[in-house]
């Protein structure tokens, strides 16, 4: 019997968050708070189907960012994550 994934990966929510911050995140590197691997956004985990966006850390599972968006507001929310780091476009 197939399961489904639980997750997929940066890619499938990057057009949400782009949305939102204006840039692409795909290539953002985020530093996880607890176990500081550097990972790109892409790579991380994340989990979808829930009334919001959870991106996770591939490595140790630490919620590094949530997305919420209703009608009328979005909450953003990036504790999880030591930094951001984003690539300047030429």
């Amino acid at each position: 019997m197939m399961t489904e994934p639980t997750h997929v990966d940066g890619n499938a929510v990057a057009g949400a968050f782009e949305g939102i911050l204006g840039f692409d995140v795909t290539t953002a590197l985020l530093t996880c708070g607890k176990c500081c691997r550097a990972t790109a956004f892409a790579e991380s985990h994340v989990y979808h189907r829930g009334p919001g966006i959870v991106v996770r850390c591939p490595c140790c599972g630490t919620v590094l960012a949530r997305l919420v968006q209703t009608p009328t507001d979005v909450w953003l929310d990036f504790r999880g994550a030591q930094s951001w780091r984003v690539p300047i476009q030429s």
